[in-house]
């Protein structure tokens, strides 16, 4: 991000600083593209929100179809989309999603990786029925790009920087062809208005390369173990035991009888910091959307709490907050 400071200009001004600037931004995208393994077009973004609404405000499909175990920010994007059921496991319904995409050609967005319950999708599967209707599959990849593989069925891909270290204010919208777009202004191929952050982009890039071989240490993965049996050992919920696929990444517990407000409050005491809910929302201290969406009862999801392991996650961390989640009580 200094070198970015330092060649500081609007990369898009035709002058000599500025023709460095994009010679600069456009490294970054190829290094992102290699990074991510991926061989179509990056639009550099505000951030995962901004991708999502770009997406799904621009995409040159007719219906608009999303999950009802979606992110927030992309529920928000396309409100008057079709919700598409999801499973007790956490698995979008692919029987109604079949049904749904054969009425018209469809833009359907799905997570690769739930934000809450950290349960991963079948995208292959899903992008299989997208596709066989003709239409467009949104991965939102904010959660996994840099821990998973960005999934080959995917048209479009949402990732943000700083879920994989990288800088806050930076993410970026992955498509296989700009022709699957309206253009929207100015900037990034006219995709995007507003000029381009190259600071943010060159420190997302740095974060991504450096995140290769990061996600989970095997000391990490043992100690999640452990916690797992210590929830169960004390009468609680360990959601992954009901997911169709659950990661490490995310976690979600309840308690037999703590609200989640008071874990939360008791465990933020102890320097734990962990959320109700997907984070960009757990102010509201509501239950969560997604585990009623899974049929879960209200009285459970209201106390189930969301755990999440960043790259810098050490074993002794997660062995600390096993003992303090015990120590609270039932």
């Amino acid at each position: 991000m200094e070198e970015g400071f330092d060649l500081w200009a609007n990369p898009s001004s035709p002058h000599a600083e500025g023709r460095r600037a994009k010679q600069a931004l456009e490294d970054a995208r190829a290094r992102v593209k290699a990074a991510l393994d991926w061989d179509g077009e990056v639009i550099f973004t505000s951030g995962a929100s901004e991708a999502a609404a770009m997406a799904l405000g621009q995409a040159k499909a007719g219906a608009r179809l999303v999950s009802a175990v979606e992110h927030d920010a992309v529920l928000r994007a396309a409100p008057q989309a079709e919700r598409l059921p999801v499973l007790a496991d956490g698995a979008l319904d692919l029987d109604i999603l079949a049904e749904a995409t054969a009425r018209e050609t469809p833009l359907v967005a799905v997570q690769q990786l739930n934000s809450e319950t950290g349960n991963r999708q079948d995208l292959a599967a899903i992008g299989a029925i997208v596709h066989e209707a003709g239409g467009l599959l949104l991965a939102d990849c904010a959660q996994s790009a840099g821990k998973l593989p960005i999934p080959d069925a995917a048209d479009m891909a949402i990732v943000s920087a700083h879920k994989f270290g990288g800088p806050i204010g930076i993410g970026a919208l992955l498509l296989r062809d700009f022709a699957m777009l309206e253009p929207a202004g100015g900037q990034e191929r006219g995709y995007r208005r507003g000029t381009e952050n190259l600071p943010g982009a060159l420190g997302m890039t740095a974060a991504l390369e450096a995140a290769k071989g990061l996600y989970l240490s095997p000391a990490v993965l043992t100690a999640d173990e452990a916690l797992a049996s210590a929830v169960r050992s004390e009468y609680g919920d360990w959601l992954a035991d009901r997911l169709s696929n659950p990661t490490a990444f995310i976690r979600a517990m309840a308690k037999p009888a703590m609200s989640a407000q008071a874990q939360l409050m008791r465990l933020d005491m102890l320097g734990f910091a962990v959320s109700q809910g997907s984070a960009c929302s757990s102010g509201t201290m509501k239950a969560s959307p997604v585990l009623q969406a899974m049929g879960m009862p209200g009285d459970a999801a209201q106390r189930s709490i969301r755990v999440s392991y960043g790259w810098d996650t050490t074993a002794d961390e997660v062995e600390r907050f096993t003992e303090a989640w015990v120590g609270l009580g039932q």
